[in-house]
This record gives C-alpha cells, structure tokens and sequence, in this order.
C-alpha cells in the first residue's frame, strides 16, 4: 500500500510542478491577448472537464503507442512506447488537469488590471520584467489555487491513469486504481482506509482553498 500511495503522490507534484509552469505563460496569454481565436484555445484547453476520462485517456494511449507519429519522432533515441510507463501517466495527468490550472492562473491575471502593467512601462520596464516582477507577483492567489486544485485532481483521477497505466503495481498503479482492485476482490476494509483517506484528504484541501479565499477577500475588503 506504501508505494501506491507515494506513486499517487509523486505523480501529483510532478504535475503539479509542470502545469504551473505551462499555464504562467498561457494563462497570461489568455487574459491579456486580443486575437480573435483566443476563446478557441481557451475552450481546448478546457475540454477535459466534459471530455469523459476515458474518452480522453484512450486517445493519449494511442499517442503514446509504438504506431502514433508522435512516437515515432523518439524511436531513434531508443523509446518506443510510452504507454504503460510512469511517464505516460504523467503526460495523461498533465492534460487531464490542464483547465484546473490555466482558468484560475488566467482569472487572477484579469484581476490584476492594465494600471501597473502601465506603470511599470512608464517606468521603462521590459515586458518580460513587467511580466516576472509585477504580474506574477500580483497574481500569487490564483496561482495558489491552481497548485491545490491540480494536485487534488491528479489525487483522485481514475479513468485517464487506468487506461494510460494499466495498473501496474510498483510502477503505475495509484490510489484510486487500488480502491477500484480491492472492492473487486470483495477486500472492503484495505478499500475503506483508503476511500476513507482520500474523502479526508479532499475535504481538507477544499476547506483550506475557501479559507484562503475568505481570508484575500478580507484583506482586499480592509484595503
């Protein structure tokens, strides 16, 4: 049962990690940009919240195949496959949890304003620094909530790790997987603890994410 719940957990800060890097800048791009095709990337990167999971997961299963062109770009380095690998499970998380990351990150840019991104261009500021020391800063809460809802999410998943990993124990059989294999083999008490864990677990990341918000909206209030 150790290893199942730190596979689950590695797999959640790896993609916690790599998501909030990729949605910084396309989440900045959302909010601030002004091209007419702008809603369209936004509805694709949310389409995993209605995609079924395993709609999603069986087409990153084929993208991740030995036959996808998509592999065959690193068959010369050796790799064939990626499907059934921890790696696999990673990039299936990444794009399962994309929107829980871009829409609050994106939300919190909108917040911020156009009045200090001009400030600091009249304070000769690059974009790039307007970007990294003003932006960023200002919009900490939303990127606070993305990293507790993406890690969460990836917590709990279940149809995208189940077809992209194949339960395989040691390597890429995570929680949820094992509460579904323990209620099949009629194993209740091993599929309570666990069940009963992660019911805990998600209350206490939705409690602190409303205290957090509660707590900003005060301060914003007393200003």
């Amino acid at each position: 049962m150790g290893q199942v719940v730190w596979t689950t957990l590695a797999l959640a800060s790896l993609t916690t990690v790599i998501l909030l890097v990729v949605a910084a800048p396309l989440g900045w791009w959302l909010a601030r940009s002004q091209a007419w095709w702008k809603e369209a990337v936004a509805a694709l990167t949310a389409l995993p919240i209605v995609l079924p999971p395993t709609v999603l997961g069986f087409y990153v299963l084929i993208a991740l195949g030995p036959q996808s062109p998509l592999m065959s770009l690193l068959h010369p380095l050796g790799v064939r496959t990626l499907a059934f690998t921890f790696a696999g499970l990673v990039i299936g998380s990444v794009i399962y949890s994309l929107p829980f990351a871009v829409q609050p990150i994106r939300s919190a840019f909108e917040a911020i304003g156009a009045r200090p991104l001009e400030v600091a261009a009249t304070l000769r500021a690059s974009p790039l620094d307007a970007f990294a020391n003003v932006a960023l800063p200002l919009a900490g809460r939303g990127f606070l909530t993305a990293a507790v809802l993406v890690f969460a999410h990836t917590v709990g998943e279940f149809g995208v790790v189940l077809m992209i990993g194949g339960a395989i124990p040691g390597k890429t059989e995570v929680v949820s997987i094992r509460i579904f294999q323990d209620v099949e083999a009629l194993n209740f008490a091993d599929a309570h603890k666990l069940a009963a864990g992660l019911v805990a677990f998600s209350f206490v990341v939705l409690l602190g994410l409303l205290t957090l918000q509660r707590r900003a909206e005060a301060r914003r209030g007393a200003a």
